[in-house]
């Protein structure tokens, strides 16, 4: 297991949990951050024991965003080469990604926890897009995120008024999956990873991978993709294990085989 600065990252049974431990500077995303989050999430992805992993931040805050104090002048660059090996390791790898958000996830925080496949947030959390107080673009693709899940009116409401979303109202917009007291919020979130290491990995990395390409793509697109997945699944150990065990009323051993 790697040593991180700025991360730390731990193991709970099959679920991995990485933090981010910039507590002091709000958890805002600095160069060094955005290396160690992405080595840390590729640890996890690359780790066969691991089934399921936490994303999670140390302190009253999830993340501030940006580090302001960091001067970046490239910002592009920053973005394509920084931040996106860290999207993409959420987006991209096998296992389901939850983010637990306590505080505030902003700016960029906020693409991040949104990029993630499941949220849950603390009782008193809140997203937040305040880029157009700076004079800036929403990124780390979160125009992409909150124009498909909010549709176009509301979404560019909520970015250009930089509206504060509470956590209830996250759920009740479909912006995350869940709310919980904030002093269980980390407890409550790995138990939920923990009852989804439990499932089919080749089913949930399987269903990740369909649901990504529906985000973007087209019912034909979709479909052409889960055919090819549902016949690689049906031949699969655990899909025999799943049925035998459906049938001598037990519960499934999945060796993600």
């Amino acid at each position: 297991m790697s040593e991180y600065d700025t991360v730390r990252y731990a193991i709970d049974g099959r679920v991995a949990i990485v933090t981010i431990c910039r507590p002091d500077a709000m958890n805002s995303f600095n160069t060094e951050l955005r290396q160690e989050l992405a080595l840390a999430l590729k640890e996890a992805a690359d780790d066969e024991a691991i089934r399921a992993v936490v994303l999670t931040s140390e302190g009253r805050t999830f993340s501030a965003g940006a580090d302001l104090n960091e001067i970046n002048e490239d910002i592009e660059a920053v973005l394509q080469k920084e931040y996106r090996p860290v999207f993409e390791q959420i987006m991209e790898m096998q296992k389901p990604v939850i983010a637990a958000v306590g505080g505030s996830a902003a700016g960029i925080g906020m693409s991040m926890v949104l990029a993630c496949d499941l949220l849950v947030m603390g009782e008193s959390a809140f997203l937040l897009s305040p880029f157009t107080t700076i004079s800036l673009v929403p990124d780390g693709g979160l125009n992409f995120n909150l124009v498909r899940q909010l549709g176009y009116r509301r979404a560019f409401q909520l970015s250009v008024e930089s509206e504060r979303i509470p956590a209830d109202r996250c759920v009740e917009l479909g912006l995350a999956n869940k709310t919980v007291s904030d002093d269980s919020l980390l407890n409550k979130t790995v138990g939920w990873a923990e009852q989804l290491a439990e499932r089919a990995p080749l089913s949930l990395a399987a269903t990740k991978k369909a649901m990504r390409v529906a985000m973007s793509g087209s019912w034909e697109s979709t479909f052409d993709i889960e055919a090819p997945l549902q016949q690689k699944l049906r031949h699969s150990d655990d899909c025999r294990e799943g049925v035998q065990a459906f049938f001598e009323k037990r519960k499934p051993d999945f060796k993600g085989k």
